[in-house]
């Protein structure tokens, strides 16, 4: 009987080292993808070249669902983003079509990659190791927050800086994934209630005339299953 419980226990013992094995192996190969990734788009951008409009050009030929790149300092967050016919297909792939439990940063199906609508989302796994959108909550930190309260986000279109002005955690009951606004009347009173939800007063003005994006993931801050994590930023175009 000994033996057989011995037997059993080196099972769990092995079956969990192999499980945990899988997964540092998954983290460690999605990490090298995406390095093979940023070196092909930071090279682009740090090398001036006049011949293209932006650093996402080239990246296109490595996959043309790819219409935007973001960038958060101090965080792993420096990620191409990609958007297709749905909010599914990216969920569970990476940028070479490869599929990946990381999935990529992307854009909701929704929106126009050229940046039309008053709000732009963006999505993106909150994964353990801090990958994708595992670091958005360091801005639940307030000391984080003041000392990042801008990020970079580029389209081919066009680069901007992005204020940050509520950060706060939801459910999916609560419906801030808007791409259309029947008015501008709608839209500032949607801008309201995104400001009042924030768990950090930020001073930043914002109006019916801004332009924003929003950043988010899953969360178990409010609800384990339906809880979600929300960035908002008002968008601030840079001139080229």
């Amino acid at each position: 009987m000994q033996a057989l419980i011995l037997f059993i226990s080196l099972g769990i013992f092995v079956f969990s080292l192999l499980k945990i094995g899988d997964i540092v192996y998954g983290y460690a190969k999605n990490d090298q993808i995406m390095k093979d990734i940023q070196a092909v788009y930071h090279e682009e951008a740090n090398s001036n070249n006049q011949a293209l409009a932006t650093p996402l050009q080239s990246l296109t030929e490595i996959n043309q669902d790819i219409v935007g790149w973001l960038t958060i300092a101090d965080t792993k967050i420096d990620y191409p983003i990609l958007q297709t016919t749905n909010n599914d297909y990216y969920l569970t792939h990476n940028y070479k079509n490869e599929e990946s439990k990381e999935g990529s940063i992307f854009m909701d199906y929704r929106n126009s990659a050229d940046t039309k609508e008053k709000q732009t989302i963006l999505y993106g796994h909150e994964m353990k190791n801090g990958s994708m959108f595992g670091e958005l909550k360091k801005f639940l930190d307030l000391e984080f927050l003041s000392q990042h309260k801008r990020f970079s986000y580029q389209t081919k279109a066009a680069s901007y800086e992005v204020e940050i002005f509520s950060v706060y955690a939801t459910t999916t009951s609560f419906d801030y994934l808007k791409t259309e606004f029947s008015s501008e009347a709608d839209y500032k009173e949607y801008l309201q209630t995104i400001s009042d939800k924030s768990i950090y007063n930020s001073n930043v003005s914002i109006s019916e005339q801004d332009q924003i994006i929003t950043l988010s993931t899953c969360s178990n801050l409010s609800d384990p299953n339906e809880g979600r994590l929300v960035v908002h930023g008002k968008l601030k175009k840079i001139p080229s």
